[in-house]
């Protein structure tokens, strides 16, 4: 199915507290966890999320939202470590699903 041309689609993403390489000196807990959906980012109820760890996920996270190649490394490559040199956690991006976005939706820039 062909989408118009004012849509696109993007990845809902989990990213998770996978594993512990190591000790975890940081407050991350296997299984933590957050999802993003489009711009939205969500958490379970009362969980929270270290910034530090989220903000050296960030930059990560439009692309692996986008559709890449198989061979591409943004699609291959799952696993994340902590920031911090001295903790063992590694974060899990997965893709969970897709979403249909219309540009007009997401912006009032008008379409070329």
């Amino acid at each position: 199915m062909a989408q118009a041309r004012d849509e696109f689609t993007l990845y809902d993403l989990r990213v998770e507290v996978a594993e512990c390489r190591g000790e975890m000196v940081c407050n991350h807990r296997l299984g933590d966890y957050f999802e993003l959906s489009g711009e939205e980012l969500s958490l379970p109820p009362g969980q929270s999320f270290s910034i530090y760890a989220l903000a050296a996920l960030l930059p990560l996270l439009p692309a692996k939202q986008r559709l890449t190649d198989d061979a591409d490394w943004m699609t291959t490559d799952t696993d994340i470590a902590c920031p911090d040199p001295h903790c063992g956690a590694l974060f899990r991006i997965r893709r969970t699903g897709k979403r249909v976005f219309r540009h007009d939706d997401v912006t009032v820039v008008p379409m070329p």
